[in-house]
């Protein structure tokens, strides 16, 4: 028993001292890609028409980069599944660079696209790496996972839910209680190093001032099925489109250059520039009393699956962050209840629902809006994510619980 438990203590200091290394590379990763497209969407903001009108060029530009220099790097979060679950021996190293030049560009000419999935491209690829050196295939996994939560910390800054993230995706409906630890100490190290390095955490004070009755619970049922409806629906929505772009238009070449010109017009003549980008935007007009159009969060929708099934880089996150937020704040004065409370709901459950993980969205809750929110958001996760069907944009991490 003795020596049972000096090898599990070896074990643990050994995966700690990683873990924090690991944090701190992907941190600093993290902090030159988030305040890269900082200063990218603030340049395309600032002149739109300069970018817009050339996405389709820029997705050209995209596809030819992969095509020359990625191999299978264009698998993108593939990747990551094959090596966590199907024992892949290695994460290209180049994956990184072409990832992140990949997104900033996309996001340069103006496509729906998110951060948060390449953030954790990033974090696999560097925890795998280091992961590799060790002859453990446990300890190769639990590194994985190390990576992926220090990728999703070091840019979002909430390192208890990139924790539960990580390992929720990876291992639907299993937990690897013994990759807790080290997730934990790379998110607060990478967390820590991106914040030190000049990456802001977004958070928003949310007033809980609510006052529970039958009415009140029969709206917030309404508003947690909805969520959870559209998380789905963006999910199989987008599963959808990227099977049908492939089998339609099976050159790359020629899917992006007119799926890149439909988005340029779309995004150019409805509502300029609105829906662009990562829909950080819509977000903070719904948290700040801004003016939102009840079609924003569909149309956020609409160009976001677009662009992520027409092979533009970035991931899904973010943007659905924005589609919770702006479908919140519309059905909080539709149903007369507290803007900022039903958008935070929003914005943690159509993810939930989306991404079919469940305790890091509460985390999110908690980490973004306040521990005091998670008791008026937490039903209404648990039902958005009872209604995701087991819909997944993470169809790899699906297949795991089908085993």
């Amino acid at each position: 028993m003795k020596n049972i438990k000096i090898g599990i203590s070896r074990w643990a200091v050994l995966y700690a001292v990683l873990a924090l290394v690991i944090g701190v590379i992907i941190g600093a990763v993290d902090a030159l890609f988030g305040r890269g497209l900082i200063f990218i969407t603030e340049t395309r903001d600032a002149h739109p028409l300069y970018f817009l009108p050339f996405l389709a060029l820029a997705g050209l530009l995209i596809v030819y980069v992969y095509q020359r220099f990625g191999k299978d790097s264009q698998k993108g979060m593939g990747l990551v599944f094959e090596a966590g679950n199907k024992g892949r021996e290695d994460i290209p190293k180049r994956l990184v660079p072409l990832i992140i030049f990949s997104t900033w560009l996309s996001h340069l000419f103006g496509a729906s696209v998110g951060r948060e999935g390449v953030a954790v491209q990033i974090g696999a690829t560097i925890g795998h790496t280091v992961g590799g050196k060790l002859s453990s295939k446990e300890a190769q996994k639990v590194l994985l996972i190390t990576g992926m939560a220090a990728g999703f910390a070091g840019l979002f800054q909430t390192p208890i839910a990139a924790t539960f993230f990580a390992i929720e995706i990876l291992m639907v409906g299993k937990i690897e209680y013994i990759a807790l630890f080290p997730a934990l100490v790379g998110s607060y190290a990478a967390s820590a190093t991106s914040h030190a390095l000049g990456l802001e955490k977004f958070s928003f004070a949310v007033n809980t001032d609510l006052n529970i009755d039958p009415l009140v619970l029969l709206k917030l049922l309404v508003v947690a099925i909805c969520f959870g409806l559209v998380g789905r629906i963006f999910a199989q929505g987008l599963a959808f489109m990227k099977t049908y772009m492939a089998s339609k238009l099976t050159n790359p070449y020629r899917r992006i250059l007119l799926m890149g010109l439909i988005l340029s017009l779309g995004l150019i003549f409805i509502h300029l520039d609105r829906y662009a980008g990562l829909g950080t935007n819509l977000i903070s007009m719904s948290f700040n009393g801004e003016h939102i159009n009840a079609y924003d969060w569909l149309l956020k929708l609409f160009f976001t699956v677009l662009s992520i099934s027409a092979g533009f880089q970035g991931g899904e996150v973010t943007p659905l962050f924005a589609i919770g937020a702006s479908l919140g704040a519309t059905l909080a004065l539709l149903l007369g209840l507290p803007v900022g409370l039903v958008a935070a709901a929003g914005y943690v459950s159509v993810f939930s629902s989306a991404t079919n993980s469940y305790f890091a969205s509460i985390f999110i809750a908690a980490e973004v809006f306040g521990f005091g929110t998670v008791q008026y958001i937490l039903p209404i996760v648990t039902i958005a994510y009872i209604l995701n069907g087991n819909a997944s944009i993470y169809a790899q991490g699906k297949l795991n619980l089908e085993v």
